[in-house]
């Protein structure tokens, strides 16, 4: 779904990196900003030293000089306003939100205003919902840049997410390899008189079951075999 994180009036460069960072890591791409104090925000050192690593957001950002500029394209808009207005835009979570605008049809953009005065009402009026992230109520202030991150994982959460990295396949031992484990296990375990040969019971085929469950790789079966040859050397009094 197209999304766009709109920065209005934004007062330090560290926030504009930081937020590059953050929609980059998110999967997200189109960041505005409006008229923000410094004309060359994009390639200025704060900015590219916070960024990290997401020059590239950096790059296809944009500036432009007012908000009717920045929504071209846009066709529903949530604002970023943590206090309540009587008049407006209702206010929401936005988690509960975004499960049902994630299947809308429309393009998203999300609205921040600036560090030192938050967002006009003017430019709240315009959205279609106010965002509150739940905080804690003795203190809700938060970071331009750590706001941005929430809302850009609640939103990219909602849209599917990217699920855990995957694993590269293991490589198990095969069945020849347990055998001869275990062979050389029971050798040990004699040895050290733990089994006693002439009433071994179930031990070994417990033991068989045991690591089977483990499922072991080549390098667990030589670590085991290491293990076995150490319990024989102690048990003939063998110095490692």
């Amino acid at each position: 779904m197209k999304t766009r994180f709109i920065l209005i009036n934004t007062s330090h460069a560290g926030n504009v990196g930081a937020a590059a960072r953050a929609l980059k890591v998110m999967g997200f791409d189109d960041l505005v900003l409006v008229a923000p104090r410094w004309p060359d925000v994009l390639t200025r050192e704060e900015t590219l030293q916070r960024a990290s690593g997401a020059t590239d957001v950096l790059e296809k950002a944009r500036i432009v000089a007012t908000l009717d500029e920045a929504l071209e394209g846009v066709s529903y808009l949530c604002a970023t306003a943590m206090t309540p207005r009587d008049f407006g835009p209702p206010t929401v979570a936005p988690r509960e939100h975004f499960a049902g605008l994630a299947s809308s049809p429309h393009s998203v953009g999300f609205l921040f205003g600036s560090e030192r005065f938050g967002m006009s009402n003017d430019d709240v009026y315009r959205c279609h919902a106010a965002l509150s992230i739940p905080t804690a109520p003795d203190y809700g202030s938060l970071n331009l840049a750590a706001a941005i991150q929430v809302i850009a994982y609640e939103w990219r959460t909602a849209l599917g997410g990217f699920g855990p990295p995957a694993l590269p396949e293991r490589e198990l031992a095969d069945a020849k390899a347990v055998a001869g484990m275990l062979a050389h296990w029971q050798r040990s375990l004699v040895d050290i008189g733990f089994l006693d040969p002439a009433a071994p019971k179930k031990l070994m085929p417990r033991l068989n079951q045991l690591f089977n469950r483990a499922q072991l790789t080549p390098e667990e079966i030589h670590i085991l075999r290491g293990v076995a040859k150490a319990m024989s050397e102690a048990a003939s009094g063998v110095k490692r």
